[in-house]
Formats: C-alpha cells, sequence, structure tokens
C-alpha cells in the first residue's frame, strides 16, 4: 500500500478510502512543560453540588435507577425515577411505553409528582420543617424525597406518629433513609400544585 496521497487496496476501498496524507501533530516538550503549569494552577476537580433543584433530581434518579431512563425493576417500576403505573396515571400518563422512550416525558412527570407531593404536604412542611423527629432532621426536600419512595401519606404518618410510623419499600429502604440522604436541598422553585397534569 502506498502513502502518498493514500489509495486503500480494492477490498477494503468502499470501506476506508484516506485521499490526503495522514498527519499528527504532538506536543512539544515546551508545550507540556506549560500546560502542566496552567494545569496545577487551577483548582482540583469537585463534585460538590449547590443543592439546587436540579441537584436533588439527579440524586433520587441516581438512587433510583443510577439515571437510566430505560430502567424496569422487578416490581414493574419504571423509568430513571422508577415510577409505577398507577401514578403516572395520577397525573395524566396512561401510555406507559412512551413514558419508557420519551426521557422528557419522564422529567415533566418527576416535577409534576413533586408538585403534586408539595401539596399535598404543605402543611407538613410548614409544621415539621427545621424538627428533628427520631433522631432526623426534617426538610422539605427530604418530606418530597420520601414521599417519592413511599407516597405522602406514608411522610404524614412518619411525621405524626413523631417516628413510630414508618414505611418500607419492598426492597427494604425505610423513608427514613430518604428523610435524611435528601435533607436540605432548596426546592423553592417548584411551586405546589393541586391536580398537575403531563400534557
Amino acid at each position: 500500500m502506498a502513502f502518498k496521497g493514500v489509495e486503500s487496496p480494492a477490498t477494503v476501498s468502499n470501506y476506508y478510502k484516506v485521499t490526503t496524507p495522514l498527519a499528527y501533530s504532538v506536543c512539544t516538550e515546551k508545550e507540556i512543560l506549560k500546560n502542566k503549569k496552567q494545569i496545577e494552577k487551577k483548582e482540583p476537580f469537585s463534585i460538590k453540588t449547590t443543592g439546587s433543584f436540579i441537584d436533588f433530581k439527579e440524586a433520587i434518579a441516581l438512587q433510583e435507577s443510577n439515571l437510566n431512563y430505560r430502567s424496569v425493576n422487578s416490581y414493574g417500576y419504571m423509568g430513571k425515577y422508577q415510577f409505577g403505573k398507577g401514578t403516572l396515571k395520577f397525573i395524566g400518563i396512561k401510555n406507559t411505553d412512551d413514558f419508557l422512550n420519551n426521557p422528557v416525558l419522564q422529567e415533566k412527570a418527576f416535577v409534576a409528582y413533586i408538585q403534586k407531593n408539595k401539596w399535598i404536604l404543605r402543611r407538613e412542611i410548614k409544621k415539621y420543617a427545621g424538627k428533628t423527629i427520631a433522631g432526623i432532621s426534617i426538610s422539605e426536600s427530604g418530606m418530597l424525597a420520601a414521599a417519592h419512595l413511599g407516597g405522602a401519606g406514608a411522610v404524614q404518618d412518619f411525621l405524626r406518629s413523631n417516628g413510630s410510623v414508618t414505611f418500607v419499600d419492598g426492597y427494604g429502604t425505610n423513608i427514613r433513609t430518604y428523610l435524611a440522604k435528601f435533607a436540605n436541598y432548596d426546592l423553592k422553585e417548584i411551586k405546589a400544585a393541586k391536580n398537575p397534569r403531563v400534557a
């Protein structure tokens, strides 16, 4: 095979053709030292978050499905945020195949469900946020995360019973875990809604 204005052999000509000479660029030693100095001046990489709604929803998704929009667990909960069919109907989604294949719809569904739970738990948020129950610091985001796991009613039962009544899902995850793990995110931008629907 020739290298000048390379034409590949007939056996692979439909798959690989090079019509100009190949060229590679390698940094000089001077450029490497310069780049190294620039890199050393920069702050080290950090995964610290700001506690925003985006941080909250991505943390929930990481816990629920490892950020996988196509995930379906052994109980039939589906998508990035692991919704059940009943919950989806509750916010206006009937076609689960469309839901599973539509990341935009899944993101809208998560927002709608948080809005609904925020409306259901509005009194509890006002009354209990900032208090400690059963050794857990209660926050709005913790309550909404726990409601995502076990429903708003389970959160109300926990709070009203001073932590003596609790919910555990089919995999053994207690809402106490979600109350603690997802505490102190700033969800002010999400407005409570009595009947949010996903269009």
